[in-house]
């Protein structure tokens, strides 16, 4: 538990911490800061506000960490940030992460499921549930532990959706936010959920002030589903002067009133600047263009986690097409395809990972030559070479089946040294803001893919640099920090 001494002002929780640690076989721990828009936000709030940030330790390293720090984590290491790890039971944590989150929530608001054949909600499911609640019930004790009167909490994500409720219980007087990074599903993929499941959920978001979310449509897809899942218990309402709200009145519940909020993240134009001009970018960035060979061949860039709904295989698929339809292009253009895996420990995830290499050797073996390699793909996650390859970018591919926001489609025009077009899925969440200068594609038409593509790499120059600062402009609007701290105030008004 938080100790009493910790009674912070804003607490923001979360499954993953700004650190992680890693046990070497000399029983020496060693710590890895990381990035994004809460740690800028936490640090945006300045050193005079007492803040907290409640995250799970992770693996062998974070436990031990948790282990010899009793949780209060040494600020050395976190970068001065107050940082509280739990020790959730290993099993416990298994099943809420791997068994509920990334295996049904996010399949669900991604709509990844394949339904012939899944999912089916059995008692090993139900089983899985019970640790899903009492993961979250162990965030909701640390946060209610911890936290100073009328404190301002900010919950992140699908792992975490039943805290609001939780906590909105166990302290009343706090003011709290649930913030979701995915898309939310459509009320009728919804409702594959047990009927019991999805109450809950709807239930949990709106034990908070706030739901916040990163587009329009994603707010109302909620709105749809909390509607339908909750039917009489709750009651939408929407001001002349102010974001929805709904009413939820359960029967064992206190009435409850939860804005509904928009905050669409944007990429961190000064970091990226800064970041992507180092010496470790510039020497990946000559390592690249040697791989690409030749200086006139132009670039088709895409920088993705091996994620089911990133799309890539569709991807490389459009970029076989392109050549297949344009042999004008061949010697001319490489595809530079970043895949880093991620969540190796699920099977579908590994075939999925081996499926990405297999269509990219495919493509190099049917069209590469002894002075062109088509498709440059790798998949060892090099942040450095990420950079490299958005400066080089003539073309930026984000075509997700369906994504939050996908920051990767901010990032490139921000960072790109000459300009890209950008071709777009409109299922990206940032299709809301940037689909007017970018190429919006549907993400299942391959040939519609690769048409954009080729529409991509012919584009007028002076056209391309008009649509680049345009792009550039829009995906720094609200940047991390100010993110953060917008969301901070909505929810303290």
């Amino acid at each position: 538990m938080v100790s009493e001494r910790s009674g912070a002002e804003v607490l923001v929780a979360s499954n993953r911490g700004p650190v992680s640690y890693s046990l070497g076989g000399d029983g020496a721990l060693s710590a890895k800061r990381g990035g994004g828009g809460l740690v800028s936000g936490l640090s945006a709030i300045g050193p005079d506000t007492d803040a907290v940030w409640v995250c799970a330790a992770l693996g062998d390293g974070d436990r031990e960490a948790v282990r010899r720090t009793g949780g209060d984590l040494d600020r050395e290491d976190t970068g001065g940030q107050r940082v509280r790890m739990l020790d959730i039971p290993e099993d416990v944590h298994f099943a809420a992460y791997n068994g509920i989150a990334n295996s049904v929530l996010w399949f669900v608001h991604h709509m990844l499921y394949q339904t012939p054949l899944e999912p089916a909600f059995d008692t090993d499911f139900r089983a899985q549930w019970a640790s899903y609640e009492a993961y979250n019930a162990a965030f909701a004790d640390a946060l209610a532990d911890g936290a100073a009167p009328g404190a301002a909490v900010l919950v992140q994500d699908y792992h975490l959706a039943l805290v609001p409720g939780m906590l909105r219980e166990r302290r009343p007087d706090l003011r709290i936010a649930h913030f979701s990074h995915t898309p939310w599903a459509p009320a009728e993929y919804f409702a594959i959920l047990p009927d019991d499941i999805q109450r809950q959920l709807a239930l949990g978001i709106l034990g908070a002030d706030r739901a916040n979310f990163l587009t329009r449509r994603w707010s109302e897809r909620f709105l749809d589903c909390a509607g339908t899942a909750l039917g009489s218990d709750c009651a939408l309402r929407r001001p002349e002067d102010g974001p929805p709200e709904l009413v939820s009145s359960p029967p064992d519940r206190k009435p409850h009133t939860t804005r509904i909020g928009v905050h669409g993240l944007g990429a961190d134009a000064a970091f990226l600047h800064e970041r992507a001009h180092r010496p470790d970018v510039d020497e990946r960035l000559a390592a690249l263009r040697e791989q690409i060979g030749g200086a006139d061949r132009r670039t088709i860039v895409r920088v993705d986690r091996t994620e089911l709904s990133k799309n890539i295989v569709r991807g490389l698929h459009a970029f076989r097409r392109l050549l297949a339809d344009h042999p004008e292009w061949h010697e001319r253009v490489a595809h530079i395809a970043f895949a880093y895996p991620s969540r190796q420990d699920l099977a579908v995830y590994r075939d999925y990972t081996a499926e990405v290499e297999r269509v990219a050797e495919a493509i190099n073996a049917e069209y590469g030559t002894p002075t062109w390699l088509p498709v440059i793909l790798h998949v060892k996650d090099d942040f450095a070479r990420s950079l490299a390859a958005y400066r080089l970018a003539d073309v930026a591919l984000v075509n997700p089946i369906r994504d939050g926001m996908n920051l990767v489609a901010k990032e490139i025009p921000v960072v790109s040294d000459n300009g890209c077009a950008l071709v777009l899925s409109r299922e990206a969440g940032a299709c809301e803001e940037l689909g007017e200068d970018a190429l919006v594609i549907n993400p299942y038409d391959v040939n519609a893919t690769a048409d954009a593509l080729h529409e991509a790499l012919s584009m007028d120059p002076g056209e391309r640099a008009e649509r680049t600062g345009r792009l550039a402009a829009a995906a720094t609007a609200l940047p991390p920090a100010q993110w953060f701290l917008d969301q901070l105030e909505a929810l303290r008004a």
